[in-house]
């Protein structure tokens, strides 16, 4: 059975709509060269949502934006370093898509009172690494004498019986 490598990206960004869909095509770009395909919609869309409230809401625009993959689990985590926005008032609308079309979110504190939000999606490493059949190895020990090309009158012989099936009779 082949195992997932985990595998981490960070991002800082300046909130702006334009870098929102930039981020969204960056983030598509990594999930798919981890080959979690299957995630590109969900993450990038919640993704998109929040930093999205976060241009509308927030008056520091300074964004950081992490994923983990750890073979089982996507975790994304976006950080903003304003500590005056109120997720659970600014960001409700967000909050709610987040619960609903994830496997586990929540939000919490740093020390300097900045925010941060996270979220999870499941993905099945048997999805991320595809098992591709390989072919097999010729052995050295057994090999097989290709057949000569004889053409097929040669065995059936002529009319009169005569040929390399009679003869091998």
């Amino acid at each position: 059975m082949k195992t997932a490598v985990p595998c981490y990206y960070h991002l800082d960004v300046e909130v702006s709509p334009d870098r929102v869909r930039q981020v969204r095509r960056i983030l598509a770009a990594h999930l798919r060269f981890w080959n979690l395909d299957n995630l590109v919609e969900p993450v990038c869309h919640g993704t998109g949502l929040l930093l999205e409230a976060i241009d509308e809401h927030s008056t520091d625009k300074n964004t950081s934006i992490e994923m983990w993959w750890n073979g089982q689990h996507l975790i994304t985590a976006i950080g903003g370093n304003d500590s005056q926005l109120r997720p659970d008032q600014d960001l409700r609308s967000c909050l709610q898509w987040i619960a609903a079309m994830s496997d586990g979110w929540g939000c919490c504190a740093t020390d300097n009172g900045s925010k941060v939000i996270w979220f999870s999606q499941r993905a099945r490493a048997g999805e991320r690494v595809p098992l591709v059949p390989t072919a097999p190895a010729p052995s050295l020990r057994e090999g097989l004498q290709v057949p000569r090309e004889v053409p097929v009158v040669a065995l059936a012989g002529a009319a009169d019986g005569t040929g390399a099936l009679q003869d091998a009779r």
